[in-house]
C-alpha cells in the first residue's frame, strides 16, 4: 500500500512564465478580507498525514500567488481516526495555521486543487470522507462550472501517481465540475530520466517512501507550476465570461 484532446493555437496557450507573474506576498495563509474582495481564489484543499502532500500544497500556493489577480488559500480537511490511532502511527500533529474546511466553505472559491495521499490506488479516506460529506452541494449542482485538480503522493515508483488522481475525477464529474490536469505544459522537466521524480500528466506528485523521504526540488517545482497553471485557467475563464472577481453568486458557467 502506498503512503503516503484536441489543439489550441499558440496565442490560446497560458502565458505561466511571462510578466503575469509578481512576487509572492507574505501575507497570512488566507489572506485579509480586503485582497479577498479583490481576488479570484483558488482552494487548495488537502489531506496530509506525514506533511509530504502539505509541503506540496505549500509551494503550489506560491505558484497560484505568483499570478496577479489570483491568491491561493490553504485548507485541510477534516481528520477521521482517532487521536490514539494517530500516535500509534507516529502521525505529527497538524499545523494549526491551516484552517480545517467546511462543506458550505467550498462555495467561496473560484476554484480547486486538491492534494492527498494515495491508498490502494485511490485517495485516502479522509478526503473520500470529506467528498462523501458535499451531498447537498451536489443536489443543487452549486460547484458545477468550476475548474479543479489533484495533487497525489504514493509510497512507491508504482503506487499510484496516475491511478490516484484518475480514480478520484468521478468526484468532479458527479459536481459537474472541470477536470483540469497539467498535461506536458511543464515542458523538459517532465521528460527527465535522470532522477527519481513523483508527477504526472494528471497532477503535481511526490514519493514518500517509507516516510522518511522528503519532496525533492523537481517534485516542488512541479508543484509550483501547477499552482501557477490553475491560477491562469481561473483568471482565463474569469475573464472569458466577465465575472467580476468579487461577485461569488456569479462564478458560476
Amino acid at each position: 500500500m502506498g503512503k503516503g484532446g484536441g489543439c489550441m493555437s499558440s496565442k490560446n496557450k497560458f502565458p505561466i512564465n511571462e510578466s503575469a507573474e509578481r512576487p509572492v506576498s507574505q501575507t497570512d495563509i488566507t489572506g485579509s478580507e480586503a485582497e479577498r474582495s479583490k481576488k479570484l481564489r483558488i482552494f487548495i484543499v488537502f489531506y496530509s498525514m506525514y506533511g509530504h502532500i502539505e509541503r506540496l500544497a505549500r509551494r503550489m500556493k506560491k505558484g497560484v500567488d505568483g499570478i496577479e489577480g489570483v491568491e491561493g488559500v490553504l485548507y485541510m480537511v477534516p481528520e477521521t481516526l482517532a487521536p490514539d490511532v494517530l500516535e500509534q502511527m507516529k502521525v505529527p500533529p497538524k499545523i494549526d495555521e491551516i484552517p480545517v474546511i467546511s462543506v458550505d466553505e467550498l462555495m467561496e472559491a473560484d476554484g480547486f486543487l486538491f492534494g492527498f495521499p494515495t491508498r490502494y490506488g485511490c485517495m485516502a479516506a479522509q478526503m473520500k470522507a470529506f467528498f462523501d460529506s458535499t451531498g447537498k452541494l451536489w443536489r443543487e449542482q452549486k460547484l458545477a462550472g468550476l475548474p479543479a485538480g489533484f495533487f497525489v503522493s504514493t509510497g512507491t515508483q508504482g503506487g499510484g501517481q496516475e491511478t490516484t488522481a484518475w480514480t478520484a475525477v468521478t468526484q468532479l464529474a458527479h459536481h459537474g465540475m472541470l477536470y483540469v490536469p497539467i498535461g506536458y505544459t511543464f515542458g523538459a522537466g517532465m521528460f527527465r530520466m535522470d532522477s527519481i521524480r513523483g508527477g504526472s500528466p494528471y497532477g503535481a506528485g511526490t514519493f514518500s517512501g517509507d516516510g522518511s523521504r522528503e519532496p525533492s526540488e523537481p517534485e516542488l517545482a512541479l508543484a509550483e507550476h501547477q499552482g501557477k497553471y490553475m491560477a491562469m485557467t481561473v483568471k482565463r475563464l474569469a475573464q472569458h465570461y466577465s465575472l467580476p472577481p468579487d461577485n461569488a453568486s456569479s462564478r458560476r458557467f
